[in-house]
């Protein structure tokens, strides 16, 4: 059983790593910003150290699975994520915060088993990538127009 302060503490962590993405989206003006992300992280971490008590309680009588909760927490904010994808007349847009959504989830449910080292190595490059990406990809499609199409070397679209 984990004890009220490791409970306490991954929770926390949680909401600390979580809310780092959540600033991001939110300094961007993105739909889902930071209470949301810190609300699906917490949300995650809660659900997975629940399946863990679960599991620690049943263990010696019903055979459990811990990680089937974990399964349905993705499948779940997979539907949340779909609700920011928004098409418009020149494509869709929403799908960065849709996958930061579903990286949060991702970042509860480590945090929540204890895998909290990879999940803070996993926040920073989701940092990096949503930082160094938005520059990188001004940089290479400069002259392209939303909506427009990048020809391959082949002259075909």
């Amino acid at each position: 059983m984990l004890s009220d302060f490791e409970i306490i503490w991954r929770l926390l962590i949680t909401v600390v790593l979580s809310g780092f993405v959540g600033l991001e989206r939110q300094a961007h003006r993105r739909a889902a910003g930071l209470r949301t992300h810190i609300l699906v992280g917490l949300g995650s971490c809660l659900i997975m150290l629940t399946s863990i008590y679960v599991f620690d309680i049943y263990r010696d009588s019903v055979m459990l699975d811990p990680t089937r909760i974990a399964a349905g927490v993705i499948t779940g904010i997979g539907f949340l994520g779909a609700g920011t994808i928004i098409r418009q007349k020149n494509g869709v847009s929403g799908l960065t915060t849709a996958a930061s959504i579903w990286v949060v989830s991702g970042l509860g449910l480590a945090v929540g088993t204890g895998f909290i080292r990879t999940a803070l190595y996993a926040t920073v490059l989701v940092l990096i990538i949503l930082h160094l990406a938005r520059y990188l990809e001004k940089y290479l499609f400069i002259n392209q127009k939303p909506g427009d199409k990048k020809e391959d070397s082949d002259g075909l679209s």
